[in-house]
């Protein structure tokens, strides 16, 4: 896993790359490479270093800009942030391969929350989640404990999430105990059952083949 998470900002003011460049540099691993103040220059970026995540304005022709880098540098990760918070801006977004989207009136933890779960292979749609997603939140576990498990469905061991997120591998592990208390499932069988009756969601089903191994 890479130390070092890079990232091009794009957007048409200078006070929203400076305002993002800022927030991000504060995280240890997390690292604004580049801007970039319109899509044309942001793909032309594009061709000297893929970075692992784009944070682009849809405002900039984002969408197009996102259909692009999708089809020609599927292994970087698009968030598309926007002042417009309609459901069906998120869909778009979806639609056109970015793994995130945001309103540009988020908040710090929402911003690195989001990158940190692109990053980790999940994506974040506010108002429209993925029915993994929709499952786990069924149980109410938490953004963080859903965040988790995503990052556990990806084979990352507890101490590699809490480097990660920059958490204590205690809170990583209380974490996971409260995750189980929430689906109210206590033993080996007990998981095995919920699995074999659950086979569809994979997240889950990951999740406990670590547990179960761990």
């Amino acid at each position: 896993m890479s130390s070092t998470v890079r990232i091009i900002a794009a957007g048409d003011h200078t006070l929203f790359l400076d305002g993002i460049s800022s927030l991000l540099h504060q995280e240890d691993n997390l690292q604004v490479v580049h801007t970039a103040a319109s899509s044309e220059e942001l793909l032309q970026l594009m061709t000297i270093e893929q970075p692992d995540i784009v944070i682009l304005d849809i405002s900039i022709n984002g969408l197009q800009a996102t259909r692009r880098i999708r089809d020609c540098y599927p292994e970087t990760r698009v968030i598309l942030l926007s002042y417009h918070q309609e459901a069906n801006m998120s869909s778009q977004a979806r639609n056109a391969g970015a793994s995130g989207f945001l309103p540009k009136n988020c908040n710090k933890e929402d911003l690195i929350n989001t990158v940190r779960l692109v990053q980790a292979g999940g994506t974040s749609f506010p108002g429209k989640v993925s029915a993994d997603t929709s499952f786990l939140r069924s149980y109410n576990l938490t953004r963080r404990e859903t965040e988790i498990v995503q990052l556990i469905s990806r084979q990352y061991t507890n101490q590699q999430i809490a480097d990660f997120l920059h958490l204590s591998i205690y809170t990583i592990e209380t974490h996971r105990k409260n995750v189980m208390q929430k689906l109210q499932l206590k033993t080996p069988a007990a998981l095995i059952r919920f699995i074999l009756t659950n086979p569809c969601h994979s997240v889950i089903f990951a999740f406990f083949c670590l547990v179960l191994l761990s």
